[in-house]
């Protein structure tokens, strides 16, 4: 599966913004899907998952409450509502598609979009 992200930009902090994750290639109903961030100097930071029917979803704890991840397949994306942003939430951003269970570990996923970048200023 191919994935492609979009929507990243600059935003003031206390903003939000809509982050699209299309797929292609296979049917998005197959595959659990996340988004993760990496800043500069940083790893690989877990954001959100969501399971494939959308009945569970899963957060990391610096964004649990203000941001939420949804998912059509129908239309095959998946979505990353960023609210109340901080200039700490300021990374680039990755959709990425999991055959398997989620994880917050990176390394446990397979297919990867090529990011987004989002831009908090203070």
């Amino acid at each position: 599966v191919q994935l492609q992200a979009s929507g990243g930009g600059l935003v003031q902090a206390g903003g939000s913004l809509r982050l699209s994750c299309a797929a292609s290639g296979r049917t998005l109903s197959s595959y659990v899907m996340g988004w993760f961030r990496q800043a500069p100097g940083k790893e690989r930071e877990f954001v959100a998952a969501i399971s494939l029917s959308s009945t569970s979803t899963y957060y990391g704890d610096s964004v649990k409450g203000r941001f939420t991840i949804s998912r059509d397949n129908a239309k095959n994306m998946v979505y990353l509502q960023a609210g109340s942003l901080k200039p700490e939430d300021t990374a680039v951003y990755y959709c990425a598609a999991n055959r398997g269970a989620w994880t917050r570990n990176s390394r446990g996923w397979d297919y990867w979009g090529q990011g987004t970048q989002v831009t908090v200023s203070s």
